[in-house]
């Protein structure tokens, strides 16, 4: 993986780091699909060699799959 391409992947993951902690009032739920977002587009990255369709399909990839984390959960 070259410089650019960490450079991406690093980006995206301290946005979601940081993101995520600053929403003290988000639900558990909404900080799943921020986290699952976040480990997606960089999933993504990674799989496509910092291809933009790859993130952002792996981000939307990996909301879905945060958000759908303990749903049924009570």
């Amino acid at each position: 993986m070259n410089r650019i391409h960490k450079f991406a992947v690093s980006s995206i993951l301290l946005a979601t780091l940081v993101g995520t902690s600053g929403c003290s009032g988000m639900s558990t739920r909404d900080k799943n699909t921020a986290i699952g977002a976040g480990v997606g587009g960089v999933a993504g990255a990674v799989l496509t060699g910092g291809g933009t369709l790859g993130t952002l399909g792996g981000a939307a990839i990996g909301g879905v799959i945060g958000n759908q984390v303990g749903k049924d959960k009570k």
